[in-house]
């Protein structure tokens, strides 16, 4: 079994994840993409064809990249040879796959989406112009596959003109062959401070002015450790900003999955809130912070109105707040006593952990549920 697989960024810890899947599900890929950044020597073992760099928040730039490739597809045919399915994964990506692929072929086509920028939802030109466009190129595809049905609620059922079959592929904690502890059992103790994490892609300025005000606010019984990846496209200058925080400190970056455990037992809380796409994706999405926190055994902190906070509803779990947050959050940890701790963790753990981890088996299902979908599916229920 042979994937083809198209992606935005090359150096994205996402794909590097979808790519393990894939291999644990018995396939072989073939990955070609755009990066963020220097070109990896190999993505978990394959190496990658590079169609160059681009960077976030250069929306034209990108756009005038995906064109010159997707004109030029037939030159990337190779990149299809013997492939079993394309996976597309965004917008950008099923655009190129397309025009590689072309009309003739009989191989299935998979549009991965697991975002929905802001420009997608717009009601002006711009919006009408890129949704017709995705309804488009999604016609000959054969299937969908997101990440949260919030995705499919709020915009491919109502908004785009994407009909496709949906295929619901959570962002689960994926270990695959990596030497990675369970989490330990237990409750934390109270050292009359707490610690929360914000790892990841940190991309969310009006997080950090929320967790600014509330460690401030409480004068050394909160601090904060970022760790992951800074979109610099989002603040006027990170390093600077941190440098003048007295309680939040960046700690670079990490690997994922190998440093998660560690990481997330240095903290209490996990920050599993996102103001990035405010109103649209940023309250649809189900995150990876979601996974590896609640896997960990590390509490997560969420927005009670998002679909975040509906999931930890429903389970039973985390601290969910309302949007006034730095008054709720100060006067949470204000609050915050031993027994409620012993609560939230045990709660948490009372969560079974196939809700966190993505198993071998479930690696195996998408694989063969990519490679055997018929061209032209009926839509089936999320």
């Amino acid at each position: 079994m042979k994937i083809a697989y198209f992606v935005h960024d090359l150096t994205d810890p996402a794909v590097k994840r979808r790519v393990s899947m894939f291999k644990a599900g018995g396939a072989e890929v073939l990955l070609t993409g755009f990066r963020r950044g220097a070109v990896p020597t190999s993505v978990d073992g394959i190496v990658p064809y590079d169609l160059g760099q681009t960077a976030d928040a250069r929306f034209v730039a990108r756009l005038s990249a995906t064109m010159r490739h997707a004109l030029l597809g037939r030159r990337l045919r190779h990149r299809i040879a013997g492939a079993d399915v394309i996976v597309a994964r965004n917008l950008e990506m099923l655009a190129i796959a397309q025009s590689v692929r072309g009309r003739r072929t009989a191989v299935p086509l998979v549009y991965e989406c697991l975002d929905i920028h802001r420009l997608m939802l717009s009601p002006g030109p711009a919006g009408v112009a890129l949704r017709t466009i995705e309804g488009a190129l999604s016609r000959n595809a054969s299937l969908l596959m997101t990440s949260s049905p919030a995705f499919v609620t709020n915009y491919f059922e109502p908004r785009s003109s994407v009909n496709l079959p949906v295929v619901l592929v959570e962002n689960k904690v994926f270990l695959g062959q990596a030497d990675v502890p369970d989490p330990p059992p237990g409750t934390r103790a109270d050292t009359g401070s707490w610690k929360i994490g914000w790892f990841g892609a940190i991309r969310c300025a009006k997080s950090f002015a929320i967790l600014s005000a509330v460690t401030r606010r409480l004068e050394g019984r909160l601090s904060v450790i970022i760790r992951g990846r800074p979109a610099n496209s989002e603040f006027s200058n990170f390093d600077a900003m941190v440098a003048a925080e007295p309680f939040i400190s960046f700690e670079g970056p990490y690997r994922n999955p190998d440093d998660l455990m560690a990481i997330y037992q240095e903290v209490d809380f996990a920050w599993v809130i996102d103001f990035f796409e405010e109103g649209l994706n940023s309250e649809w999405l189900l995150p990876n912070r979601l996974y590896e926190s609640g896997w960990a055994g590390t509490i997560p902190i969420v927005r009670d109105a998002t679909a975040t906070g509906q999931w930890l509803a429903r389970q039973g779990a985390g601290v969910r707040l309302p949007n006034d947050l730095v008054e709720s959050l100060v006067g949470f940890f204000r609050e915050l006593a031993p027994a409620q701790i012993d609560r939230l963790t045990t709660e948490l753990a009372q969560i079974d952990p196939s809700n966190w981890i993505c198993t071998q088996a479930e690696c195996r299902d998408l694989v063969g549920r990519l490679i055997t979908r018929d061209l032209h599916g009926s839509r089936p229920t999320t």
